[in-house]
């Protein structure tokens, strides 16, 4: 089965990207910013609510944190860092999607974030990123995520 999907809530503040009301009606899986290359989080709010309205699958879509270069350039950040990145994110809007009765359906990274990941193999691996994750598949993975994340650092010391 062909499922198209689509970049949405990137706009932030008084700046507007896209068309996202006008797309949302023809695609089956919006990929929405998660604040770092686009979106705040009255976008991201008002974007899921379009998904819902329109039985869309939502899923994040996080990036490097680079409103100014959309998130399209590299960051050398360490694995920990990448997935720290990640995790947040993730959860800011999967607890957004949640308080609306939303199950994220995804998680599709953003620009040179994915093409960093898919060169580091470490952090792909951990995190387990691939499409079409079942919402019980993301909290699972984050929950894993955290108790290593927290085990490898001292995060008292932060």
């Amino acid at each position: 089965m062909l499922l198209l999907n689509c970049d949405l809530g990137e706009s932030f503040g008084s700046w507007t990207m896209g068309r996202d009301e006008d797309v949302m009606p023809h695609i089956d899986q919006a990929n929405i910013a998660c604040g770092f290359h686009g979106g705040d989080p009255l976008v991201m709010l008002k974007t899921l609510a379009l998904a819902k309205r329109h039985d869309v699958m939502a899923g994040a879509h996080p990036a490097y944190p680079d409103l100014v270069g959309f998130g399209r350039r590299p960051m050398n950040c360490s694995v920990d860092e990448i997935v720290a990145l990640i995790s947040y994110q993730v959860s800011a809007i999967d607890g957004m999607a949640a308080s609306m009765g939303i199950e994220l359906a995804y998680v599709k990274p953003h620009g040179a974030l994915y093409n960093d990941m898919m060169a580091k193999n470490e952090v792909r691996d951990h995190f387990r990123l691939k499409s079409n994750v079942s919402h019980q598949e993301i909290q699972e993975n984050h929950r894993v995520f955290v108790e290593d994340f927290e085990e490898s650092i001292d995060v008292q010391t932060m």
